[in-house]
């Protein structure tokens, strides 16, 4: 076989390409292990996940039984010192935790001449807030032996933010239906 001036040899031709049984130029990639690897990944990424969303939610289930017993707290301590103010006849003291709207519709005397009259609580009991309403109840004790389970509603300052004193209501105790002892 002669061959036409200019053509190509056949020893200049490219390889043919390599069949089967050949050892390809690159290493094949680790197939053992993989899957492992994966899960195990997996498995710490969720429970990281589960952690910081655990540890998420016990915070703000601490802050809203923290924050309930603040106010609770609050609540205790303007209810007690209304009730300890009128209990030793210091009727300005006890008019200034009324919240604004009464202040508004009865003057500091006419408060101190109305609940002078009143029987004097020797005794009293506060119980947890109503969140809802903001009332808390309170069982107390008359100077006359009498007793009453009390409804005071509360309100808050808007300049300081502090519970002010805005209604009591409630009925004796064992003396027939409900009858108001206090001013709503």
């Amino acid at each position: 076989m002669t061959l036409a001036a200019g053509a190509p040899s056949p020893t200049d031709a490219p390889p043919p390409p390599p069949g089967p049984g050949v050892t390809p130029p690159f290493a094949a990639p680790p197939t053992e292990g993989r899957t492992a690897r994966v899960w195990l990944g997996l498995g710490v990424a969720g429970l990281a996940t589960l952690l910081c969303c655990g540890a998420g939610g016990t915070a703000l289930v601490g802050l809203v039984i923290t924050q309930a017993e603040s106010l609770n707290e609050q609540a205790d301590t303007i209810v007690g010192d209304y009730f300890d103010a009128l209990g030793t006849q210091r009727y300005s003291d006890a008019y200034k935790l009324l919240c604004n709207r009464l202040q508004r519709d009865e003057s500091e005397a006419e408060f101190a001449d109305r609940v002078s009259r009143e029987p004097r609580v020797t005794s009293y009991q506060v119980g947890d807030v109503n969140l809802t309403d903001l009332t808390v109840p309170a069982d107390v004790t008359y100077t006359s032996g009498q007793q009453a389970q009390l409804e005071i509603t509360l309100a808050q300052d808007q300049g300081t933010g502090q519970f002010e004193v805005c209604g009591v209501a409630g009925n004796l105790l064992g003396f027939g239906p409900p009858v108001t002892v206090r001013w709503r």
